[in-house]
């Protein structure tokens, strides 16, 4: 532990937030997510003094102190005017030092939003904290001893998926039920989740036992699993019917027991072994790619170590262990006690059935009185993954949207058959039976409609320059196209479609190989919007902001689902004579249509068309551009307007009604 001593003494130039053209400014520090110190307010300044002092204990020199400084404003939510980062293992220990810090805007890093004035002393901690912590320790584990007493004797674990049920005995009065499930294994107990009004619920919730050495409700039946009959190191799909009562249950149970062929440690290993290796990459080679089409591959995991966890006790430590998922396959470490720096040193092996999978790694904290904790999780593509790379990956969190605390250390390698792996990728995707629920979230709402709205711009610029070519906005450009387009047409064959397609392929691979990669261009724009999501929430948008985007977002929805409804029902009213004359119109159209693509090439129809569109603006400079079928259509009424119609001829024929 460290003792970081800091005196926060002053600003300069802060950001302009009220209308009077000054701010009531006031700072936060931040720690490892939390806050941990707040100053006071100093209004109407921007040059406020505070000369605040204040201690902090640190675990890690790793995680920075975040510093943030905000405008307060009475009853509304408060302005955000800048934050900047003290990265701690920069700083020289028991020596103080006078630190000025750039205060910045994440959203626009290039404005200039003044500074802090801090002294800073960071030391090692000594005496009383450290020996309440020895004390506390020493008191969770007295008061835990008899509890846990056989906690680290446990010889494996049991993982049970429970999916769905069928057919169950409805015990209510309308004929369902609101079923759930007990599971018991000595000691340990778990309750699913309870599904209501159903006989066919899915729960598709995953539990943990662990094999230790010592042995008001209706209810609507039991199974029983004999643990001793199941293959170790392997996920069964077990579908039990339930006795005393009626139905059957689906189950997924994977017996993990500590030593098996594909959990193994590191130094003994199959890949490790030159003669196991080849004889592994002799199973993959192209010469065998049509023996066992759905064995694709093999994939091993190292576990290695993890360092700086999250402590989920109330003694500062964990108790972490490591679960490796594979699409429906699951492995567990073994748990290693009170450490944030836990080394497993364990490795994994799997077979790969589609190797467009997802490899994740989830590390917990073992509770043996409730489920366990969620301390951080990676997730790889097996097709990102670099053969023999010990690599530290950081944590995230459980959508994988933003950092945990700490890393962990694997080392992966794939071998797979690629002839295998391209026929897997024409069959349907392995459906996960363990998913989490989608929930309402305003974030991913809007960055859904923006993702979108993207590919939605690019289809509308892509038009308007094809238009500006029809146009003659430059006279360079639209002979260019003109050209090009009678040469296409005129020379227009069936195999030019799937060569077209080539080319952008072509383009961006020869782009990537000569280093100007833009794939991340996208992707960057993307993070941008994403950082520091719940501070920008926080700092820059009051409720009424965060009402009325959502709003936006909705009325753009709304729009935009209504008029492709539109269109679709306006087709479907065409052929069902919702006005007979428009039908009429469309008959003579089609008539019209069918004849001349009968006698007439459709490359000469393609050309005649072309030669119109490029000329169309040089013969009449003042003609207005329009869509004859969506012209057409707009004159058919959508249902809406149709049901409107007949209630209006309805009042009209009946006005008392």
């Amino acid at each position: 532990m460290y003792q970081l001593d800091i005196i926060l003494k002053k600003g300069n130039n802060l950001a302009i937030r009220d209308r009077t053209g000054t701010s009531d400014p006031y700072v936060k520090f931040k720690l490892g997510g939390k806050e941990v110190f707040r100053s006071k307010t100093i209004h109407k300044n921007l040059n406020p003094v505070w000369d605040e002092r204040v201690s902090l204990v640190v675990e890690t020199l790793k995680e920075p102190l975040y510093v943030k400084v905000f405008d307060y404003d009475f009853g509304l939510q408060d302005d955000f005017m800048g934050s900047a980062y003290l990265h701690l293992e920069s700083l020289e220990h028991e020596r103080t030092l006078d630190l000025t810090l750039d205060l910045k805007d994440p959203q626009y890093p290039e404005h200039n939003l003044g500074g802090l004035e801090l002294s800073v002393t960071l030391s090692p901690k000594e005496g009383d904290i450290r020996d309440a912590v020895r004390i506390l320790t020493f008191l969770h584990c007295m008061r835990l001893s008899d509890v846990h007493r056989k906690s680290q004797l446990w010889r494996g674990i049991v993982s049970i998926s429970l999916i769905e049920g069928s057919d169950l005995q409805p015990m209510d009065t309308n004929g369902l039920s609101d079923p759930y499930v007990k599971f018991k294994m000595g000691h340990q107990k778990y309750k699913s989740k309870t599904m209501p009004k159903t006989l066919n619920p899915q729960w598709r919730e995953q539990f943990d036992f662990h094999l230790y050495e010592e042995h008001g409700d209706d209810f609507m039946g039991r199974c029983t699993i004999d643990l001793s009959l199941l293959s170790k190191e392997q996920t069964h799909k077990l579908e039990l019917p339930l006795e005393e009562g009626e139905g059957m249950l689906v189950l997924l149970v994977t017996l993990t027991a500590s030593a098996a062929v594909s959990i193994s440690d590191l130094s003994i290993n199959m890949l490790d072994d030159p003669q196991e290796r080849h004889q592994i990459v002799q199973r993959y080679n192209l010469w065998r790619s049509l023996h066992n089409l759905k064995d694709v591959g093999v994939v091993q995991v190292k576990v290695i170590r993890a360092e700086g966890l999250m402590a989920a006790d109330v003694t500062g430590k964990s108790d972490p262990f490591c679960v490796v998922e594979l699409s429906n396959d699951r492995l567990q470490t073994h748990t290693v006690y009170k450490n944030l720096n836990p080394e497993w040193n364990k490795v994994f092996t799997f077979n790969v059935k589609d190797i467009h999978s997802v490899l994740e790694v989830t590390v917990y904290d073992e509770d043996r009185d409730r489920s366990a904790d969620f301390l951080g999780k990676v997730a790889i593509p097996l097709l990102n993954i670099q053969n023999g790379e010990r690599k530290a990956y950081a944590l995230k969190s459980k959508e994988l949207t933003g950092p945990t605390k700490g890393v962990i250390f694997l080392e992966i390698d794939v071998i797979f058959n690629a002839v295998k792996a391209g026929l897997r990728t024409l069959i349907p995707i392995e459906q996960k039976y363990i998913e989490e629920e989608p929930r309402v979230s305003k974030q991913l709402l809007l960055q859904n409609f923006n993702r979108v709205r993207r590919c939605i711009m690019g289809l509308i610029n892509a038009g308007c320059y094809i238009n500006s070519c029809f146009e003659w906005e430059s006279p360079q450009r639209s002979i260019c196209a003109f050209v090009l387009f009678v040469i296409i047409v005129w020379n227009f064959e069936l195999y030019m479609i799937p060569l077209v397609l080539l080319l952008p392929l072509a383009w961006n691979y020869i782009l990537i190989a000569s280093g100007k990669d833009t794939r991340q261009d996208d992707l960057l724009e993307d993070e941008d919007e994403e950082f520091d999501k719940d501070d920008k929430d926080s700092e820059r948008k009051g409720f009424m902001n965060k009402l009325y985007a959502i709003q936006d977002v909705c009325i753009s929805v709304q729009n935009a689902l209504d008029e492709v409804a539109s269109y679709g029902e306006r087709i479907k009213n065409t052929f069902n004579w919702t006005v007979p004359f428009l039908s009429w119109l469309a008959i003579v159209a089609l008539v019209v249509a069918t004849i001349i693509v009968y006698f007439i090439p459709l490359r000469y129809i393609v050309l005649a068309w072309g030669v119109n569109k490029f000329t169309k603006k040089l013969r009449d400079p003042y003609t207005i551009d329009n869509n004859e079928l969506l012209d057409f259509l707009s004159r058919v009424p959508s249902d809406v307007q149709v049901v409107g119609d007949f209630n209006n001829k309805c009042f009209i024929k009946d006005p008392a009604k």
